[in-house]
């Protein structure tokens, strides 16, 4: 009880220097708690939504897909007869069932043909209205529609894009454009996820989607009274035969949430491992804190020790501060948790993923984790200040100012991080050797966590040269009082390693990404100017493939030399081994693409690939099943016949473009594959005539005006949108990345006033002596920039050593550009000094505002 009423007594007799500690618990426990919540919502989410709008039972088409995607390569959504519909009605147990039809490969304009769909990634969805989906909304004006001019947009997509009714509406599917008048507006009574979706009557879907009537998707069961959907399926399935999937509700609602959990997995554990990374650098934080307050209250300590405190007691009272904090940033970091799910609730829904804060979910688990995982860090994190506190023997603290430190353990810490790091180092270098992707990642993982671990423990050693380099070359121009600033650095190795440590952390991150993320932008770019020997590429940013009238429209364009399809269809191939490969791809292109793209071969001419009843291999594949130049290769198109293919190349697997393609003509395609079972094209290619470039790219993007599905980019166009790819999702890490730096900033502001406090009456003898306040203001700023650039330039060099290394290991995929973004890199570090300069604006100010004679009366 004396130790907890003394842990207590000093908690809050520190509790201003406490708070940053504090406040670095809270912000890490909030961001672990609000990732869970957040995620769990989502779940709960689409749980119900999956689960009311589950029919009893579903059949569908024998190609569609558990999660009701409806896409084949025909671009049209795979059906069935209408007469299904029947067979599915007469079996026992049925109370009713209903036809419908839909579709997820569409494009939606409105009449100045911008494109409705979502820019978050969710489905456009358009379908025939159906008693299912009124389960789900309901209309809030206009009625369904009827006819061929009527078509029905859920409330959302309205207000999005200030649609109403009577507006101008055009489904772009693979058999045409299909326009109509908005009738209806619906609103969801559940929560819409962010999907659009547009409704037709049941024939004009058909129409429009599939370009025909009389069959159907999907057919919606319900049960009658008394019968489970198990048995229904099993009646169901018995009347229909096994030519169609029938799926219970359960089974389409599980079948659509293990789609949605693979994504909500990633986004929960990257989030929860940017957690884990604002964690590590509050350690740093909480252990410089304790390690400042036990060398200040040493005399206190050695008071206590003398009047019969044993070690275990002293302890104890340091861990139990250490407890007090915990539970106290941890329960504010639930309660903040719970409001950081709701902002990346708000966030969604500005980014058209709409979230209900009626379904937000905090299981019991959620505040258990957090409090847990914030109590075991930060008591972990003040273990070793709490035993040197223990150690602190009676007269030494009665007789000193502060504790001495360790020498004996600092040259064991720095032989144990130099150890660390040379193994570290090691382990990069075999990363780099490595033969093998897969294997050199290992090796990658390894030397990132060892040198990290060893930088750390090294840091108090590094200090000493690199605080007096960066001495020499920033402090020494502000004269005695850089000088000042730069011993005031040095002072304490061991707590600016620390504090440096927590910056370098998030800034290592920061430096190999950005290296990776440059290396992979100059390397497809450099394959780019290699390889590609077109001017334009034709696709469609939401998957939607090319349909034979856009092609027409391409090819009809002038100015240009040539025009190359691309195709991708599905096959098994049994090689000379004697082993069938199901699943395998092979790329049809019209002849002309192998100058389009010009991949290198190990073997033979990738041109005499196109040639009738000839492929091509890849090296990998070739090297599997002992295929050569002259090998026959068995191809069972899916959907086709058998063909007898001659390997006349094999493509090296050295590239980034088509990585693992194998090639045909679509000639050779066509004579296996029927015509109305080809697939559409995936990509078209278009190169000019000569000296025409500029004016075909306008005639290109003219006739394709009334296809907006689809984008005309040249080579500039298709490096730009690689470029913006890799950098959203470098800006969207680095704003994760933020948080463990926001953390680091709090350290070198609670090192910084702490050490103030430490060296009160010093303050107080060189204002005594002349110094004047904005000269003590300046130093403080000074130290705190200086050991902010000392953490950026450790993490900066060790996240430029990952990145390259991360390099050697791409290149070995193709990407062989080496590329260091200076740019960022000393933007970053720039940046560094003005951060230390915001850290110190505080203890600065307090700094100044002391009283002189205070200040040296103080013991």
């Amino acid at each position: 009880m004396t130790v907890l009423k003394t842990s207590m007594r000093n908690f809050f007799a520190h509790k201003g220097r406490m708070a940053l500690s504090a406040v670095a618990v809270l912000l890490s426990v909030a961001f672990v708690c609000g990732t869970l919540v957040f995620t769990d919502t989502m779940n709960t989410t689409f749980d119900k939504l999956f689960a009311v709008t589950s029919s009893d039972v579903t059949v569908s088409a024998k190609g569609a897909s558990d999660t009701g995607e409806t896409t084949s390569g025909n671009g049209k959504p795979p059906v069935m007869p209408a007469s299904v519909l029947g067979e599915v009605r007469k079996a026992q147990g049925v109370k009713s069932a209903e036809g419908t039809v839909f579709s997820t490969s569409v494009t939606v304009v409105d009449a100045d043909k911008n494109n409705l769909s979502p820019k978050s990634g969710a489905p456009t969805i358009v379908g025939s209205w159906n008693g299912n989906d009124a389960r789900t909304m309901k209309i809030t004006s206009g009625a369904a529609p009827e006819g061929t001019d009527q078509i029905m947009v859920d409330a959302d997509t309205a207000d999005k894009h200030h649609l109403k009714l009577g507006d101008d509406i055009g489904v772009i599917s693979a058999v045409g454009t299909h326009s109509a008048k908005i009738s209806g507006i619906a609103t969801f009574t559940v929560t819409n996820p962010g999907a659009a979706i547009f409704y037709l009557d049941t024939r004009t879907a058909q129409e429009a989607l599939v370009g025909k009537t009389g069959v159907y998707t999907n057919v919606n069961v319900t049960a009658d009274s008394g019968v489970s959907d198990a048995q229904l399926k099993k009646n169901v399935a018995a009347g229909i035969g096994g030519a169609y999937k029938v799926q219970t509700a359960k089974e389409t609602a599980d079948a659509n949430q293990k789609d949605v959990e693979s994504f909500l997995s990633v986004m929960k554990y990257a989030m929860l491992g940017f957690a884990g990374i604002a964690f590590l650098v509050g350690i740093f934080l909480i252990i410089n804190t304790f390690s400042m307050l036990v060398a200040q209250r040493t005399r206190e300590i050695g008071l206590m020790r003398a009047i019969g405190s044993s070690r275990r007691q002293v302890n104890r009272s340091v861990l139990t501060e250490a407890l007090l904090l915990g539970v106290t940033g941890s329960v504010l970091g639930v309660g903040a948790g719970v409001g950081i799910a709701v902002g990346l609730m708000k966030l969604m829904g500005s980014m058209g993923m709409h979230l209900s804060t009626s379904d937000l979910t905090v299981a019991w688990t959620t505040p258990v984790a957090g409090v847990v995982l914030g109590v075991v860090v930060t008591i972990l994190s003040a273990y070793l200040p709490a035993r040197r506190a223990g150690k602190i023997s009676p007269m030494a603290a009665l007789r000193d100012a502060g504790a001495p430190a360790d020498a004996r353990a600092g040259r064991i810490r720095a032989l144990i991080g130099l150890l660390l790091t040379g193994a570290g180092g090691y382990c990069l270098y075999l990363a780099a050797a490595a033969d093998k992707a897969t294997d050199g990642s290992l090796w990658l993982g390894l030397g990132v966590v060892l040198s990290l671990i060893g930088f750390v423990a090294v840091g108090p050693l590094l200090a000493g040269g690199v605080v007096r380099a960066l001495g020499a070359v920033v402090l020494r121009i502000f004269g005695p009082v850089g000088r000042m600033a730069e011993r005031n650095a040095l002072r304490n190795p061991r707590r600016t390693g620390a504090t440096g440590a927590a910056l370098m952390i998030g800034l290592a991150l920061v430096a190999c990404l950005s290296v990776v993320g440059s290396s992979m932008v100059a390397s497809a770019t450099d394959q780019l100017d290699k390889s590609v020997g077109t001017d334009f590429i034709v696709q469609s940013d939401s998957g939607q493939l090319i349909t034979p009238q856009a092609v027409k429209a391409v090819k009809s364009t002038p100015d240009l030399e040539r025009v190359t399809e691309y195709k991708v269809l599905d096959a098994a191939l049994t090689t000379p081994d004697g082993r069938t490969s199901k699943n395998e791809t092979i790329n049809a292109a019209d002849p002309t693409y192998a100058e389009d793209l010009r991949t290198e071969t190990v073997a033979g001419d990738l041109a005499d690939a196109y040639r009738p009843d000839s492929m091509s291999v890849f090296e990998g594949f070739a090297k599997k099943h002992g295929i050569k130049v002259g090998s026959t290769v068995k191809v069972d198109f899916k959907d086709g016949t058998t063909a007898d293919l001659t390997v006349r190349a094999i493509t090296s697997d050295d590239v980034v473009i088509d990585k693992g393609a194998m090639y045909a003509s679509i000639t050779t395609a066509a004579k296996y594959v029927p015509a109305d079972s080809m697939p559409l094209d995936v990509l078209v290619f278009a190169t000019a005539k000569d000296g025409q470039e500029t004016a075909a790219y306008k005639s290109l993007k003219s006739a394709l005006h009334d296809y907006p599905q689809y984008t005309v980019r040249d080579q500039t166009d298709y490096k730009q949108a690689l470029k913006d790819q890799i950098g959203q999702l470098l800006n969207m890490i680095y704003g994760l990345l933020a948080l463990a730096i926001i953390v680091a900033v709090l350290g070198v502001v609670n090192t910084l006033a702490l050490s103030v406090v430490e060296r009160t009456r010093e303050i107080g003898l060189m204002r005594a002596i002349g110094l004047s306040r904005r000269q003590l203001r300046r130093m403080i700023r000074l130290e705190s920039v200086v050991i902010a650039l000392f953490g950026a330039l450790l993490g900066l060099g060790l996240g430029m050593g990952w990145g390259a290394t991360a390099q050697k290991l791409l290149a070995l995929e193709g990407l062989q550009v080496l590329e260091i973004p200076w740019g960022t890199i000393i933007a970053v570090f720039i940046g560094s000094a003005f951060v230390g300069l915001l850290a110190a604006l505080i203890p600065a100010f307090r700094a100044g505002r002391m009283n002189v004679l205070n200040a040296i009366a103080t013991e």
